[in-house]
């Protein structure tokens, strides 16, 4: 099958033959016809497979062939949400590819940069907006994005974006859509429980299921290496000693851990990139940059990089830390062997992590080869703690209560450090719970009750004998 028979105009094809694409994926070949045809649609598909264009092509063709009628401003007429900033902006990459000889418009606004180069691409109009949730939803409420002329709305990585975490604000974009609207989802895993979801926001979808849910690509070898977790950056290391490893994408459960892997292997001399939640929308750009130009060796990413990066030749997914759920597994190893290109996924697995190993193996319906690595000390060693940065210095506030606490501190460590002029504290002694009318905020001045201090009471006057 070629491109030419899917009814795709000149145009399109002309812009698919300048972007290399020769014949189409099953996936296209199977969506392309059913969104052509004006249809809600679920597309299920191992990653690397070409989803992105199998929704952009058939939306581009309809837009094209339908003039835009909403009064003489071009408001958006195609909707596409991602769940994470890399994502959007590789979707608009392949929209701008794409489109390259039609006369459309594009925009794309997600988070992390300043909003003002966004509001003025919508304001000059677009035809087709790519967004993340929260920055839509945010230009929304301030007038900037209207949707009312959406005829086409598509949720790529369905699964993250229909979770519990999402599923409020996608409720809030689908309620702002017109009703007459055409519905696209596509993700690489889809549970039962998210598909029955689907139901609010589509009407009757034809689904397109292409291999079996849930399933990596068959041309990513998986491994398994048991190893104690004093001892991972030691393998990760050895690892990466050898050479075939060229293009490398590690897998870091938390944004501290994956700084910490990222200077472990800068110091042994690798050249390694970061990309997680907390690193600047700049950073971010710069590091997927680096590593996508083959100027870092290996990217140390979180989970926000498994829906995110579309990176050709990544010959090797690694997972430092074992992923807590079956679906962000598939996802991670997704991103090597794309495109019927071959990759090597090695996951690093402590005996914490064999259930969590257990129920991917259950989801794939097969068992990932366990390895060793031949050579290797995998004695099991002391964690040591790197020595965190000092804190800056910061004045004690100057409050009465400041006061009241400081003035407790003081008198604890007088009377621990031996002051034998120190009244010793009995049960007698001790003073009473101030009342709720002679705390220090309700009365300025008034004298405060410490261990050892023949300061009045709260409450109580001193009488004169």
């Amino acid at each position: 099958m070629s491109f030419n028979t899917l009814g795709l105009t000149a145009q399109t094809l002309r812009a698919v033959e300048e972007a290399g694409y020769q014949t189409p994926t099953p996936i296209q070949a199977a969506a392309i016809p059913e969104i052509l045809k004006g249809r809600d649609l679920i597309g299920i598909a191992q990653t690397g497979t070409g989803k992105t264009a199998a929704f952009v092509l058939p939306i581009l063709e309809h837009l094209a062939r339908a003039p835009h009628v909403h009064g003489g401003h071009r408001t958006p007429r195609a909707l596409i949400l991602a769940p994470t900033r890399e994502l959007a902006a590789q979707i608009e990459e392949t929209v701008a590819a794409l489109s390259r000889h039609l006369p459309l418009r594009r925009a794309v606004i997600f988070g992390g940069v300043g909003e003002q180069p966004q509001k003025d691409a919508l304001r000059r109009g677009v035809d087709i907006l790519v967004a993340t949730p929260g920055r839509l939803l945010d230009l929304m409420s301030t007038g900037h994005v209207q949707l009312n002329a959406i005829t086409h709305a598509v949720f790529d990585e369905a699964d993250r974006m229909l979770d519990m975490g999402f599923l409020p604000q996608i409720r809030r974009v689908v309620k702002a859509l017109p009703h007459k609207r055409q519905t696209l989802l596509f993700s690489a895993t889809l549970s039962k429980e998210i598909e029955e979801l689907t139901a609010e926001f589509q009407r009757n979808p034809a689904t397109v299921e292409i291999g079996r849910r849930s399933n990596p690509a068959e041309t990513v070898t998986q491994f398994v290496y048991p190893v104690p977790k004093s001892r991972k950056v030691d393998l990760l290391s050895e690892l990466l000693s050898h050479d075939h490893l060229e293009s490398v994408l590690v897998f870091s459960r938390t944004k501290h851990g994956a700084d910490k892997i990222a200077r472990k292997l800068q110091q042994t001399g690798v050249v390694t990139a970061t990309l997680h939640s907390n690193r600047s929308q700049n950073q971010r750009i710069a590091a997927l940059k680096a590593f996508k130009d083959g100027k870092a060796r290996v990217l140390v990413a979180t989970d926000i990089a498994a829906r995110g990066i579309d990176v050709e030749g990544i010959s090797h997914v690694i997972n430092f830390d074992f992923p807590l759920h079956p679906e962000d597994y598939v996802h991670r190893i997704g991103r090597t062997g794309r495109a019927q290109a071959i990759g090597d996924a090695i996951s690093f697995v402590t005996p914490e992590d064999e259930p969590s190993v257990k129920a991917v193996e259950k989801l794939m319906r097969k068992t990932i080869v366990r390895k060793t690595l031949a050579g290797f000390d995998y004695t099991d060693r002391p964690m040591v703690h790197e020595p965190r940065a000092p804190r800056p210095h910061r004045p004690a506030p100057r409050s009465a209560h400041a006061s009241h606490r400081s003035e407790k501190s003081t008198a604890a460590k007088a009377g621990s450090g031996g002051a034998k002029h120190a009244r010793p504290r009995t049960a007698a002694a001790a003073p009473a719970r101030p009342r709720r009318d002679s705390a220090p905020h309700a009365r300025a001045g008034a004298p405060v009750s410490r261990p050892g201090s023949t300061a009045p009471r709260p409450g109580k006057v001193r009488r004169r004998p």
